[in-house]
């Protein structure tokens, strides 16, 4: 599994590249696309002609004309088969978008899901302009704006986003919820490997778990300690799939006192053994 670190291209420094899928195929001769890798930035897709296939955390999804693709940083993913297909990607940091609740909404959803045929051409124009923005920029630094980039990149999400709900404005109630669930997952993602109670995070936040609770019920649907116990296991999942680490050296790498207590979290969550369900994965061997 390869680990992959945002590199912008030369001369287009701005927290934000744009390619296409007919690029990757042109400079990824050795078909590096479709071995498993781990980003550490956004990757932002939008299928707009042809077929294939993509893979994120275990699932598998079918390309078609109108797929929008979100890969979040540290999603182990690939590109299955993307021969068959082309339109636009977007590559871009953390915290680039002006909103961070354009980055945890729909934080739990899909990794791919498909527009309705009447919002892929708004869609399309979204990233146009977005491509040409960046292409200006790229040639002629003098004109370039990260601040217009990151609302292009902003005005795109809000076009291809699951759903049709209209994010809460700044101040709202459910605007306040998304913040302090934005502050819990990304505590979260900083600390899951040493913290397992939210009451930890309640504490680091100045929350208490009830508002914690409540907060990632609003932008998730679930509960924070169910948001956490996810976490944990999707990292256990990856490191168990795409390593060769024992069992112990899992447990020890997430944090967990043993093995024993580690199988028991992984049992409860899946209802196999870490050992049973690695093997579901590699049958016949």
């Amino acid at each position: 599994m390869r680990q992959l670190r945002y590199l912008p291209a030369v001369g287009a420094p701005y927290g934000v590249e744009v390619l296409s899928f007919a690029a990757l195929r042109e400079t990824d001769t050795e078909r590096r696309r479709t071995r498993l890798q781990r980003p550490d930035f956004h990757v932002l897709a939008l299928v707009t002609k042809g077929s294939g296939a993509h893979e994120a955390d275990f699932q598998p999804y079918q390309l078609h004309e109108g797929s929008v693709v979100w890969i979040r940083p540290g999603v182990v993913h690939r590109w299955s088969d993307v021969d068959g297909l082309d339109g636009p990607l977007f590559l871009f940091q953390p915290c680039f978008l002006p909103d961070p609740g354009l980055e945890t909404r729909d934080a739990t959803a899909p990794a791919c899901w498909r527009l309705p045929s009447q919002a892929l051409p708004l869609a399309v124009l979204a990233a146009e302009h977005l491509d040409r923005e960046h292409r200006a920029a790229v040639q002629s630094p003098r004109l370039a704006s990260s601040a217009l980039l990151s609302h292009l990149l902003a005005a795109l999400v809000l076009r291809v986003r699951p759903g049709t709900s209209t994010p809460p404005a700044r101040g709202a109630t459910g605007s306040g919820q998304l913040e302090i669930f934005h502050a819990y997952r990304t505590a979260v993602e900083e600390h899951f490997t040493r913290w397992h109670r939210v009451a930890d995070y309640a504490q680091a936040l100045g929350y208490d778990v009830r508002t914690l609770t409540r907060a990632t019920r609003t932008a998730t649907g679930t509960g924070a300690k169910a948001f956490l116990d996810q976490r944990i296991l999707l990292e256990a999942k990856r490191l168990l799939a795409h390593t060769d680490l024992p069992v112990g050296s899992c447990a020890h790498r997430l944090g967990f006192r043993d093995t024993g207590n580690f199988t028991t979290f992984f049992r409860r969550q899946t209802g196999l053994a870490p050992t049973s369900w690695t093997a579901t994965l590699r049958p016949g061997r």
